[in-house]
């Protein structure tokens, strides 16, 4: 049987504050249909059932969480015969998702044990107040309890969001130091709330970001991807640069946007666009990873106005793997994101010259994309660096005559 431990030896936790109904504005008519399916059925079998993390923190900042986790004591197993359209997904840290029409799946985590006995081979399970303090930020570590409906919070998190802080729970230098990447959360929730990181854990993060370069590859592609695409993208750069982060990540892009000032202004204010744009569903991935990797062609010889119209695809690509080669990104993502920025510089020539773009260009099914970019680029990137630019404009449609 899988452990149920104490907390910690010898500590005794302060009690959770439970905020009852009357005083919080999180409804069940906020929840997913399937994941109050999921708490109902767990709660009608006996065992707790809360919803946790991330959508607990969205709702109570009147957000739409993007999903919802919910958390339980029941075990993967007893989890697995309560919903037959189910799979428990990893190995050494077990949970389930639960399959409903549409593609779409519900998170359930068994209530996981203190962080210091993760070496154990054996799962350790735990309590929600376990849980909850093994936990990433306070902000993230807010329960709502389906069986009366409360809000239960074991580490302060109502608090900080109350006042906008973000907070390691627990030493920042212990956390930090046994997973980096919760310094690259920090950031992220302080970017996208507009939240204030408070002293001790701004502090850690100084002290550890070095440590970031311990963290494999794919987990810190996938966490930096969210922030350029999420659309928070330009406050989470001012951070990253001040913590020294984009440093340990990026190591050659920082040292072209240090040593060329305009371009971190510009890729700044390209950011603040894209963000805009990202917020009205108005951009894909690949667009926003586009305009966040177009300063740094622009700094590594692509910025000089061109003398004849070419596609530097390879070019290019030898560029984008000087930032990206370490973290093997999906081949498709990749490509688009290549495919949009070659052919960006190739329309750029006709853009400088004042020339109409040839047809084989302007019939290709991505040429609004490019539309959409060079809108976004070029009379930003004349600002900053003195080009003469000059957009095509848009031709009006003749309306037909009628025939008598």
């Amino acid at each position: 049987m899988p452990k149920q431990l104490e907390l910690f030896p010898g500590y005794a936790p302060p009690e959770p504050r439970i905020v009852p109904r009357s005083e919080h504005p999180i409804s069940r008519r906020m929840i997913s249909r399937e994941a109050l399916k999921v708490l109902y059925r767990l709660h009608d079998a006996g065992y707790l059932a809360y919803l946790v993390g991330g959508s607990v923190r969205d709702l109570l900042l009147g957000l739409t969480p993007k999903d919802f986790d919910v958390g339980t004591d029941a075990r993967p197993e007893e989890i697995r015969r309560l919903f037959r359209a189910s799979r428990i997904i990893g190995r050494r840290f077990r949970l389930v998702h639960v399959y409903f029409r549409g593609g779409k799946f519900v998170e359930v985590v068994t209530f996981r044990g203190p962080e210091d006995l993760e070496e154990e081979e054996e799962e350790v399970y735990g309590t929600p107040q376990q849980d909850a303090f093994r936990r990433d930020l306070t902000i993230n570590a807010l329960f709502y309890n389906i069986a009366d409906f409360t809000i239960v919070d074991y580490v302060g998190g109502l608090e900080d969001l109350r006042r906008g802080i973000i907070r390691i729970i627990g030493d920042p230098d212990l956390r930090f130091t046994r997973d980096p990447v919760r310094m690259l959360r920090a950031i992220r929730h302080a970017a996208r709330a507009g939240f204030e990181i408070e002293p001790r854990t701004w502090e850690g993060i100084l002290k550890h970001r070095e440590k970031i370069r311990l963290c494999s590859p794919y987990r810190l592609r996938d966490e930096w991807l969210k922030d350029v695409t999420g659309g928070w993208s330009e406050p989470w750069l001012s951070l990253m640069f001040k913590s020294g982060l984009f440093r340990e990540i990026f190591p050659s892009y920082h040292r072209t946007l240090v040593s060329f000032p305009p371009t971190q202004r510009f890729l700044s204010r390209l950011l603040s666009v894209s963000d805009r744009l990202l917020s009205e569903g108005q951009l894909s991935q690949a667009e926003a990873l586009a305009l966040f990797l177009y300063p740094y062609l622009l700094a590594h010889g692509f910025g000089k106005p061109p003398s004849r119209p070419e596609r530097p695809t390879r070019e290019v690509e030898k560029r984008l793997l000087e930032i990206l080669g370490s973290y093997r990104f999906c081949r498709e993502l990749f490509e688009e994101t290549l495919l949009l920025l070659s052919s960006l510089l190739y329309y750029r020539y006709f853009v400088l010259k004042g020339k109409t773009p040839p047809r084989k260009l302007t019939r290709k099914s991505y040429f609004p994309l490019l539309l959409r970019l060079s809108e976004i680029i070029f009379p930003r990137e004349k600002e900053f660096f003195n080009l003469e630019v000059s957009l095509p404009k848009k031709k009006k449609k003749r309306k037909r005559r009628g025939h008598a």
